[in-house]
């Protein structure tokens, strides 16, 4: 079930702002687009996009004794979300769950936290966790490989499995409707963001396998779809070995490291046959794929 797109023309500082159609005339903020929809009996994923092609989704959990939230992603986002949460039911938000430390993902619980939330975020986030007056600071912390929390009648497992993109990032799985929740590590069908910004590819692949061996059915990304078979994180890591196979090959091909353009040029021959379909395939974002795991091959970085 999938409540309908609306859309909100709010004056708020940051917001993507569009020309209206007689030229000189005064702009107004872009409306941004969001959905909540359901993925399984009480979990739901909201999304929300501003700045196309990027879409930020996070996890809405409904128990018997009140509501999981995972990254608010801002304070704009998360007042939209309060209000598609009231449509699913008149219980409080009472946790809030941080994946990692980056703000474009964490900002805005404050309207959460108001209501008697608790906000929760692994040690490692939270000491890398900058300042930012949009971002709530985490009320509990806690450290490991696995930590678990339950809400009325739902049990929720965050697994840390290492460095793969910010700080402390954790993965959730919900043992009842065998949903895995990834955040910026699994983007199904979608080469990797950008120049792969404070990601750690050397360890994310390991990361990777270690979700695989998770029990569940269905991911909900940051990034993407509603949801995605379990396929979708065997297909990242995949993406991610060919593509440290291939940055390898065109590099001896090309002959030095820093003829990127023509290491991409020996990449895209090399991946296109697997990968050509997949989102921003043919966009700038697969050269600064190349070049970061060309970073990561020469420098360790």
């Amino acid at each position: 079930m999938r409540t309908r797109f609306r859309r909100h023309l709010i004056g708020f500082a940051g917001l993507a702002v569009t020309s209206l159609a007689a030229p000189g005339l005064a702009q107004t903020p872009a409306a941004p687009k969001f959905e909540m929809t359901k993925v399984a009996d009480n979990v739901y994923s909201f999304s929300f996009v501003i700045f196309p092609p990027i879409l930020h989704r996070n996890m809405v959990v409904v128990t018997n004794d009140g509501v999981i939230v995972t990254d608010p992603i801002s304070p704009l986002a998360a007042g939209l979300m309060m209000d598609e949460i009231k449509k699913l039911t008149d219980k409080p938000v009472k946790l809030v769950i941080y994946s990692h430390n980056h703000w474009d993902h964490i900002s805005g619980a404050r309207i959460f936290k108001d209501q008697g939330a608790k906000v929760l975020q692994h040690e490692l986030a939270a000491r890398s966790t900058r300042p930012h007056p949009n971002v709530v600071p985490a009320d509990e912390i806690f450290a490991g490989e696995k930590h678990v929390v339950t809400l009325g009648d739902e049990i929720v497992e965050l697994y840390y499995f290492g460095p793969t993109h910010g700080s402390g990032m954790v993965v959730m799985r919900l043992p009842k409707s065998r949903i895995l929740h990834t955040v910026d590590v699994v983007a199904p069908n979608r080469v990797v963001f950008a120049n792969m910004p404070d990601w750690h590819p050397h360890s994310w692949i390991p990361a990777l396998r270690k979700m695989e061996q998770l029990d569940f059915d269905r991911v909900i990304p940051g990034h993407g779809p509603a949801s995605a078979p379990k396929s979708a994180v065997t297909g990242q890591r995949e993406y991610l070995e060919d593509l440290g196979k291939a940055v390898a090959e065109g590099t001896k091909k090309a002959g030095s490291p820093y003829a990127i353009d023509k290491i991409t040029e020996y990449v895209k021959e090399d991946l296109r046959p697997k990968y050509g379909t997949w989102g921003q395939f043919d966009s700038e974002w697969l050269k600064q794929n190349v070049d970061r795991i060309t970073l990561d091959q020469r420098l360790g970085w």
